[in-house]
């Protein structure tokens, strides 16, 4: 690639994506996020466990004769409780799907995995360690939504990085993320045997 077009896409990808903290000559070839569809999911959820909770609650006891007033109000005191509970849940959740993504640069990985407010990571590998890159869906519903499972598997160690949840990924795109990976494993075995 041309070395001005290069300084181009770098300074983009800087600005872009500045939590990658890129290195000289480095730029974003792939950002890979989850599906938007499943916030819909989750948010889907929460209202559905909201609306049953209080169908519920208001089926159960509010035509019952011998629920007086005080127990009435302890009783939606604990609905509006559940349904507060599950809002934050859906906030929480939302939050955590969101902040896993996965980038793939012109020499590198880089991951941001969360699996809860507390727990992350951030893992980054050369590509020329990449061995594989593949995409599954692997149930009728990936299928429906369009969804499933990104893998990129290193050699040695066995290492596998993959973002669940991910929008389908064409052959093309998949092409690509290869042919990528080979060209930077060329590169890599032209600088050692130069050296």
């Amino acid at each position: 690639m041309d070395e001005s077009l290069a300084n181009i896409r770098h300074e983009r990808s800087k600005k872009d994506f500045p939590a990658l903290k890129l290195e000289d000559g480095e730029y974003v070839e792939f950002a890979f996020s989850r599906a938007k569809i499943c916030y819909l999911l989750i948010w889907g959820s929460v209202l559905g466990i909201a609306v049953l909770i209080t169908a519920l609650f208001a089926f159960l006891f509010f035509n019952q004769p011998e629920v007086n007033a005080m127990g009435r109000n302890f009783l939606s005191f604990l609905v509006i409780t559940i349904v507060a509970i599950a809002f934050v849940a859906g906030l929480i959740a939302t939050k955590v799907f969101s902040c896993n993504k996965l980038y793939i640069t012109n020499r590198r990985v880089i991951q941001f995995v969360m699996i809860s407010p507390v727990v992350t990571s951030k893992n980054i590998i050369d590509l020329s360690s990449i061995e594989d890159a593949s995409f599954h869906q692997n149930s009728i519903i990936q299928k429906l939504f369009k969804i499933g499972t990104l893998r990129l598997s290193t050699v040695g160690d066995e290492t596998t990085y993959t973002l669940q949840y991910v929008e389908a990924i064409g052959g093309d795109e998949l092409n690509s993320i290869t042919k990528l990976i080979r060209n930077n494993k060329n590169t890599k075995k032209n600088e050692e045997t130069e050296n």
